[in-house]
């Protein structure tokens, strides 16, 4: 008897479940497909009906999450006269409290944070790097708009200033979630991206 779309898509789901409670437990590389069709319930056959191996079930888990609107973020930065800095903290202050309350969200990233980055697994290592390289475009044109504003502080460079950002924001999360959230992410986060755009504009004149 042939399943139907709904069933399948249902089945799809199952196994996603399924796979994101097993990859997060074991890790993707102490993981099996067949554990994952164990706990969905489902035969081997069935998982590898709609997937191919585990990299498509970590870049099918990963495609889940939504992310920030990035349209819109660009166009509030063409504004000629927009706040970038205020902008781009607000946004850092965005993500890190939504992390800080999501559980699923949590569950994906030290899934995607533990995987290897060799063998089957390259791809979805090529994927978060495309990723990167495509925000740290965003933020390097948005401090290089904040430089011709006259708001950049002279002892950084849009390159570096973006890096930072970058670099602060990845640290915080990647900390948090791999050694035991033992820190208020979403207060101490916050404190730190304040910090940061302190030290990004230029002081006042007098």
């Amino acid at each position: 008897m042939r399943r139907t779309k709904a069933e399948a898509k249902e089945t799809r789901q199952q196994i996603l479940l399924a796979a994101e409670k097993v990859f997060y437990e074991k890790g993707v590389a102490h993981a099996s497909m067949e554990d994952v069709a164990r706990a969905a319930g489902v035969t081997r056959g069935a998982i590898y009906w709609h997937f191919a191996n585990r990299a498509d079930l970590v870049l099918e888990l990963s495609d889940s999450l939504p992310l920030p609107q990035e349209d819109l973020i660009a166009r509030e930065l063409e504004a000629e006269n927009v706040d970038v800095f205020g902008l781009l903290e607000r946004v850092g202050r965005q993500w890190i409290e939504l992390l800080a309350a999501d559980e699923h969200r949590q569950r994906i990233l030290t899934i995607l944070l533990r995987c290897e980055a060799t063998g089957e697994f390259a791809r979805i290592s090529e994927r978060q790097n495309d990723i990167d390289d495509e925000h740290m475009q965003t933020l390097e044109a948005a401090f290089a708009k904040a430089a011709r504003q006259g708001r950049l502080c002279a002892a950084w460079t849009p390159h570096s200033a973006a890096s930072m950002l970058r670099w602060v924001i990845k640290g915080l999360c990647s900390e948090w979630l791999l050694f035991g959230r033992r820190f208020d992410i979403a207060a101490e986060g916050g404190e730190a991206l304040r910090r940061l755009f302190s030290s990004f504009a230029t002081a006042p004149a007098r």
